[in-house]
């Protein structure tokens, strides 16, 4: 069966019908995977689990969707951009004749995307593929603690902390100063946000490491992002009581499609997220004329 999870607003009419007829055409069928935020009905529903794969239509945020239900049933997800080409999206959705064809006949690698496995106060809360981000949610400070196997790093006030994947690490913690990890790194960043005063530098951790944060109870309130996302019940308004997260590197949360398409760096360049200095830039013209 082909799975599909779609963009809420992205115009994905073309895309959707060349996957519903490729499908048809070989015998099986098409639905929509249940997930999170698919408000937009575009085929009957179907558990992730009953899916051979799953296409993810519309574009990055579409794709961690996608992989964030496909992942624990152990099932791959393919990208496909409505839109200009992302990090995740491998094919543009003229192409997914031919990606489906491709896949069918087994020319695809697998993507293994580890995750972070979170815990709130001892108890599972979810599995994060870009990042966990604890940020203020009023007016006045965060105050954090963050340690490393039990061991004191650092205290911060201030918007609160990224701790990211190497995926992730291209996203929110790369805009706050923190560094951007190799996709093959084995291990987690952790940046704080707008620290006041002291020195709290971004970490990187290996897989082997347990990362915890405390988060002190506050008047401001506070709230948990989770790869951009709200999950129900983790933002609080004014007073808040504490509580830990416990993070650790989960292997291989997730599966995406690779089409030996460009690197993450290349696709990182070619979108201007890495950009070369402009004096460089205005050589290389001079040299032209």
């Amino acid at each position: 069966m082909l799975g599909v999870v779609v963009h809420p607003r992205r115009k994905i009419d073309r895309a959707l019908a060349a996957a519903r007829a490729w499908a048809e055409a070989h015998g099986g069928r098409f639905a929509q995977v249940r997930a999170p935020g698919q408000m937009r009905e575009v085929a009957e529903p179907v558990d992730v689990r009953d899916c051979d794969l799953v296409l993810a239509v519309g574009g990055d945020g579409t794709v961690l969707a996608a992989l964030r239900a496909a992942g624990p049933a152990g099932g791959g997800v393919l990208g496909v951009a409505c839109g200009s080409l992302g990090a995740l999206t491998s094919v543009r959705a003229d192409e997914i004749d031919s990606a489906l064809d491709r896949y069918a006949s087994g020319r695809w690698e697998p993507r293994l995307l580890p995750g972070l496995a979170i815990e709130r106060d001892g108890e599972p809360l979810t599995t994060a593929l870009n990042d966990l981000v604890v940020v203020r949610r009023g007016a006045g400070q965060v105050i954090l603690s963050i340690d490393v196997d039990g061991e004191p790093y650092a205290r911060t006030a201030g918007d609160g902390v990224v701790v990211a994947t190497p995926l992730g690490s291209s996203a929110y913690t790369l805009a706050s100063g923190g560094p951007l990890l190799s996709p093959d790194a084995d291990g987690l960043v952790v940046t704080p946000l707008a620290q006041h005063g002291g020195s709290v530098p971004p970490l990187v951790l290996t897989s082997a490491r347990t990362l915890t944060i405390r988060v002190d109870a506050g008047w401001s309130g506070a709230r948990v992002e989770i790869d951009g996302q709200i999950p129900p019940g983790q933002s609080v308004e004014g007073e808040m009581p504490a509580f830990r997260l416990d993070v650790k590197v989960q292997r291989e949360a997730a599966t995406l499609l690779d089409f030996d398409g460009e690197t993450l760096i290349a696709g990182l360049r070619r979108r201007g997220v890495i950009a070369d200095s402009p004096r460089l830039a205005a050589r290389d013209a001079r040299a032209k004329t």
